[in-house]
């Protein structure tokens, strides 16, 4: 399978590509700092040297860079799996938060998702096959103090992704909304997690992979993963 995976450096992008970074699949990895897409790629190729991974290092906020990246993609073949993983987390109320974060954000987590499906959807419709994976939040079911722009874009792509569902299901291709409470992902950096108060990554990545498993009669549409004890 070829597998297209946007922040693909860390956190739950770098979960998602170590699950399916096995022997026959193509991991395509996108992330804006080189330098840590670089080192995923060498930590994935420490457990196997024979998975296949290329990487691409760009700022998908970026429609140029997004749209760019996705022809980069195309190039190895149609994709079996897109994940859109990238975005930003930037704390702060709508009405008061910094000038500038609604549009970081939007472009972030909702139009890097946006524009590169839209280049990657044609070919998965002529194959008449493909799974599409947006990772929302739970901030897209529920706004919160504090979540501002962060909580707008992730209904923004939440609406993307019920709209492709609709759209795509008589074209054999699947799409799944992911919507993770709490991870421990470098948002979370410094909090003692010792007591295991917040999920890891690895655990929506299982999750992912078992959706993607599915024979072609079924879709998960949703996938809604919170901490055992609840949201913080």
């Amino acid at each position: 399978m070829i597998i297209v995976i946007t922040g693909g450096s860390r956190g739950i992008g770098y979960a998602i590509a170590a699950q399916f970074a096995t022997p026959g699949n193509t991991l395509l990895l996108a992330a804006k700092n080189e330098k840590k897409l670089q080192e995923a790629v060498a930590r994935l190729k420490e457990n196997n040297e024979d998975i296949i991974v290329h990487s691409y290092a760009a700022d998908l906020s970026l429609q140029t860079a997004a749209e760019n990246f996705a022809e980069w993609c195309l190039g190895f073949g149609v994709p079996d799996i897109l994940v859109n993983n990238s975005g930003i987390y930037l704390p702060g109320n709508v009405h008061d938060e910094p000038a500038g974060n609604m549009e970081a954000m939007m472009n972030t987590n909702f139009y890097s998702a946006y524009y590169i499906t839209r280049k990657i959807v044609p070919a998965m419709s002529k194959a008449g096959q493909g799974h599409i994976f947006n990772i929302c939040s739970i901030a897209s079911l529920q706004a919160y103090p504090g979540g501002g722009s962060y909580s707008v874009s992730k209904y923004a792509l939440d609406g993307f992704t019920k709209n492709l569902r609709e759209e795509l299901k008589d074209k054999g291709i699947k799409v799944t909304a992911v919507y993770p409470g709490a991870v421990f992902t470098d948002s979370w950096k410094g909090f003692d997690n010792s007591e295991n108060r917040i999920m890891i990554a690895d655990d929506i990545a299982q999750m992912i992979v078992a959706a993607s498993a599915l024979s072609p009669s079924a879709v998960v549409e949703e996938i809604i993963l919170r901490p055992q004890m609840g949201d913080l």
